[in-house]
């Protein structure tokens, strides 16, 4: 299919005369339009929904100032899901982007002390945790997206190490027309995160904890979604279709863009920058969604010089952009930043394919050998070509703390064992003083209380359960714990269900069934 675009400036938009047409990373042989691909969720063959238009439209920054969060958030939606009607994505955002947010600049951006250096809040949603961004607003889109005419219940499975699961429980609960399933890995997520799913409201929510690590839960995940039989009976017999909130799903991933063009509005809002001057991001980095958004929005023009990936001892991605091999066959390290805790980096296979040339038969031969191997090498010249903007580095257990330290001993401000990676990783890798850098906070300090008020040396922490950590980490820091993470010590648990892997698929079934009833 040849698709022809013909680009015009409106409202700092340069637009196509089509609709984008997505794809598999894998397959070009079926095509969507974006509202298939979000209800979709995953491709059939497997692989991630993409879009060939990426890179042929761009952002005009010089509107930037002259917009508001939710303002720059339509544009970005309307360049990158093209068959969404203006009203539909006004509808979407004017509900995702409201007064369920403690800030109203959405993500506000802080200086540290006088350097160059910043930190964008990511985390000021009703979970606390950047995931709130996209999973606030993918219900909404994932309306819009269903036909009018259709009765079906659309299933949301998804895989967690911690912070999606919440996220996504919240922006779907009692949605109507959906229902969700959460599966988390046991005694694998802080106990404030485990709190926050098992005691989610809802008629339409349950939460699962799942025998094994991130990796397994949702390699678990994906088998569901690649079984046709299941998926068929499942339609047949309940009425079901499946879709994931994971950032497989193109719906998740998109809504991200936004706040690195709303992070360089407010630079240049503040002085810091001039329209056309070049920035860098770090990302705390486990399934590369994050920092994928990154890349799409310097696709749509936005002046990155770098993006940095920033690890933990889970170091996977480090490894794969030093050597350009990839093997997840290594120790799986249960860390203090637990939502990283990843050696299958999922949205690592958009980026390639755009690195590749868009060779869906590479990515499928690659996407083979991991799954066969537990690893794959890439050309040396896409790797060439992924080291001129991605950089990386990675933080131990001893280094995440430290940081949290540093961070608070220097700038008297408060940081998350995940942005503690990332903090480490851009104090410690080469970089030109003249270009600002922003590092993405993921989510507050108050969801790792015990982390933080021990990296802190607060007294007596080993004694304290994580209610009176986060008393105590408020009165040393003098900031205040999220009302809805402090009010959790109060709440009972409606979820206590704990399964092996292999029970994952019939856990579904019965769900399908019991939702349907």
């Amino acid at each position: 299919m040849i698709i022809s675009y013909k680009r015009f400036k409106l409202g700092g938009i340069m637009e196509s005369e089509n609709n984008a047409i997505f794809h598999s990373t894998r397959s070009t042989a079926k095509s969507c339009t974006s509202k298939q691909a979000i209800c979709k969720g995953i491709a059939e063959d497997g692989g991630l929904f993409i879009t060939d238009s990426l890179g042929k439209q761009h952002y005009d920054i010089c509107e930037l100032t002259k917009k508001s969060y939710q303002e720059i958030a339509k544009d970005i939606l309307t360049i990158l899901l093209p068959d969404f009607s203006s009203k539909e994505l006004e509808d979407c955002v004017n509900k995702a982007y409201g007064s369920q947010w403690s800030n109203d600049s959405i993500t506000p951006i802080k200086q540290l002390g006088e350097t160059n250096d910043f930190v964008l809040e990511l985390f000021h949603g009703p979970t606390c945790a950047f995931k709130d961004i996209a999973l606030q607003i993918l219900p909404q889109l994932m309306m819009h997206s269903k036909s009018a005419k259709s009765n079906e219940n659309t299933m949301i499975l998804t895989a967690t190490s911690g912070d999606t699961g919440k996220a996504a429980l919240e922006g779907f609960s009692d949605v109507k027309g959906t229902s969700i399933i959460t599966f988390y890995p046991y005694e694998k997520v802080s106990r404030v995160q485990e709190l926050q799913m098992t005691t989610q409201l809802g008629k339409n929510v349950k939460v699962c904890a799942v025998k094994g690590n991130f990796d397994d839960t949702q390699t678990g995940v994906k088998k569901i979604f690649t079984n046709n039989k299941l998926k068929m009976e499942l339609n047949s017999e309940n009425n079901v279709s499946l879709s994931s909130a994971n950032s497989i799903n193109i719906g998740r991933l998109v809504p991200q863009v936004v706040y690195y063009f709303a992070s360089y509005k407010q630079l240049i809002e503040n002085e810091k920058i001039k329209i056309g001057d070049e920035i860098e991001f770090c990302v705390p980095t486990g399934n590369f969604g994050n920092i994928l958004a990154g890349y799409y929005a310097k696709m749509l023009g936005l002046p990155i010089k770098h993006l940095i990936v920033a690890s933990n001892s889970n170091n996977v991605l480090f490894d794969f952009l030093l050597s350009g091999t990839y093997n997840r066959q290594r120790e799986f390290h249960h860390t203090v930043a637990p939502s990283m805790d990843i050696l299958v980096s999922s949205n690592l296979e958009r980026m390639l394919y755009y690195m590749c040339n868009k060779d869906t038969r590479l990515i499928q031969m690659l996407m083979n050998d991991l799954q066969q191997w537990g690893a794959f090498e890439i050309p040396e010249d896409v790797l060439k070509n992924i080291r001129k903007l991605f950089g990386c580095g990675w933080a131990n257990e001893n280094q995440i703390r430290e940081a949290i330290s540093d961070c608070w001993n220097k700038y008297n401000y408060v940081i998350d064992p995940h942005t503690a990676c990332g903090y480490f990783v851009m104090q410690n890798i080469p970089h030109d003083s003249n270009v600002p850098r922003v590092l993405l906070s993921t989510a507050s300090p108050y969801k790792f209380p015990r982390v933080v008020a021990s990296a802190l040396n607060i007294e007596h922490v080993q004694d304290m359960d994580d209610f009176k950590c986060m008393d105590a980490l408020s009165i040393a820091t003098g900031t205040k714990a999220p009302s809805m993470l402090r009010n959790l010590e109060n709440q009972t648990p409606r979820f206590n269900d704990v399964i092996d892997i292999a029970e994952m698929t019939n856990y579904v079934q019965k769900q399908a069934h019991d939702f349907t009833k």
